[in-house]
Parts: C-alpha cells; structure tokens; sequence
C-alpha cells in the first residue's frame, strides 16, 4: 500500500490507552496491503455514543466495542478511495482486554483489523465466513507480532 489517509477523531473522556496514529496506520496496512491509496475515518468514543449508535443502526440496546460503517458495494468495484468509518469505545476495548488477559495495545490491534475487515465486507453471520474472518484477523495479528486472539487450532 502506498498511502492511507486515516481521518482520526477523538471524542471520549478517557484517552489514556488509545493507541497512537502511526499505531492504527500500521494496523490497518495489514488489512489493505492491495489497494493503492484509501481513506478511513475512526472514531474513538464513549460508551454512551456508541450505545446510541449500536441502538439506531442495528437496534441492539447496549454498547459494543466497535462498529463499521462501510462504503464498500459487493456488487459493485470499489472505485472510491474512501472505504468507510470504523466507530471505537475506547471504555469497552479496555473492558474486554482485561477480562481476556490481554494487553490493550493487542485488543486494539484485533478490534481495528476486526472493524476494518467488516469495511471490506466480511461478515461473521455464518460459520464459514466466520472462520474465514477469525483466519484472517489472526493472520494479520501474528504478522505484526501480536498472539492469536481467539483460542482456536490453526
């Protein structure tokens, strides 16, 4: 990948274990390695904004780690730049790392490259795609020298 224009937003109180910008650059160059040039947004939230976002756009009643919102047309080549807006919390990313033992900086890893997958238009609905996507995310994980984030044979 040449160039990757990452329109970064920080909008939640608690900054302390965001990662830095060259830190999502880097994990997101794992994913789109392909492409020429693209431009993403993430927004990094609290709790709340994210609650309402999960709400409206999937009526799911509880906050969640992370969304995407993709630009991307399975039926049709992507031919803009801009794949879409990866939607992060922040308080729940730190959550999770600590009930799974793992350091923030390798949960925000997996959650970005989860989120950035979606943007592509992986999907984890079926049991098939989803091992295609957890190969996937492990792959780019242990190639930046990350453990594997799921407990799965491989």
């Amino acid at each position: 990948m040449k160039n990757l224009n990452l329109n970064l937003q920080i909008v939640c109180m608690n900054r302390n274990s965001i990662p830095k910008r060259k830190d999502f650059i880097l994990w997101l160059k794992t994913i789109y390695k392909e492409k020429k040039f693209i431009e993403i947004t993430i927004r990094i939230v609290d709790k709340p904004e994210i609650h309402n976002l999960n709400y409206l756009y999937r009526k799911k009643n509880k906050p969640t780690n992370i969304l995407s919102f993709s630009y991307f047309n399975k039926n049709k080549k992507n031919k803009s730049c801009f794949l879409g807006d990866l939607i992060a919390c922040t308080e729940i990313i730190e959550e999770e790392a600590k009930i799974q033992k793992k350091s923030i900086n390798s949960h925000w890893a997996h959650i970005i490259i989860h989120g950035g997958l979606h943007l592509l238009g992986f999907n984890h609905l079926k049991y098939n795609e989803r091992k295609k996507m957890e190969n996937l995310e492990t792959k780019c994980l242990l190639s930046l020298g990350f453990e594997k984030p799921y407990n799965i044979n491989q």
